[in-house]
């Protein structure tokens, strides 16, 4: 597990614990004055993620979720219910996909699952985890009901599958689009500072800026030329 914030003066750190044979980020983020945490899309590999907090001291208090593909939350309903936390996230958009977990979990040879949030997230809601605010931004494109959880003091956002170091979604899924796609991209993450740090759902971290900068697909001057090609 490696960590994204170290300094114990930080409001919040994250540990990033690659899961599932696409090695999707999950994400525990916890808040250090009160070691209470949350698991990012816990795709897989339960026992991994059991051991992260138990090696951590973080005590689970939730379960957040980007978006319903099964690398991002195929057991997160039975994590749920093992640990006895709720699930919030994604946006309600995102049900259809829940709802094939257990058919989407043999065509990829994976185990999943269907769940039912205890929480529905929209644009503009926040969620808490220990004494942390984080906040919700709904970014459809990848799947319609994609959200995005950003903790402002921190400059530090967990993204899913919206966008990646030198790369952005796929948005050839059901009800994917390219246009809400880059919509989101460039006018609700954008504007949260280019200073800001993100985990994509695979991949290394990067900036919203370093993106702003050099992603072939969504830089400035790549947008300058309209819109990528699929």
């Amino acid at each position: 597990m490696s960590a994204g914030m170290t300094e114990t003066t930080q409001p919040m750190r994250v540990g990033i614990i690659p899961v599932t044979p696409l090695q999707q980020n999950c994400s525990l983020l916890w808040c250090t004055k009160t070691m209470r945490g949350a698991l990012v899309d816990p795709g897989g590999e339960l026992p991994k993620l059991k051991q992260a907090l138990e090696s951590t001291g973080v005590t689970l208090e939730k379960i957040l979720v980007t978006h319903g593909h099964l690398d991002h939350c195929g057991q997160a309903g039975v994590l749920a219910k093992e640990m006895g936390v709720p699930i919030e996230g994604p946006h309600e958009d995102d049900r259809f996909w829940i709802a094939q977990l257990d058919d989407d979990g043999p065509r990829w040879n994976m185990e999943a699952h269907t769940f039912e949030p205890d929480r529905w997230l929209e644009n503009g809601d926040t969620v808490t985890v220990g004494e942390l605010v984080l906040d919700v931004v709904h970014c459809p494109g990848h799947t319609p009901g994609h959200v995005v959880f950003h903790h402002a003091p921190s400059r530090f956002a967990m993204v899913g599958d919206v966008l990646f170091q030198n790369g952005i979604g796929r948005w050839d899924f059901p009800r994917g689009n390219l246009e809400d796609l880059v919509n989101s991209i460039t006018q609700r993450l954008w504007p949260l500072g280019n200073d800001v740090t993100f985990v994509p759902g695979h991949g290394p971290v990067s900036t919203f800026g370093d993106e702003r900068r050099t992603n072939p697909y969504v830089s400035d001057a790549a947008l300058a030329r309209g819109l990528p090609m699929s």
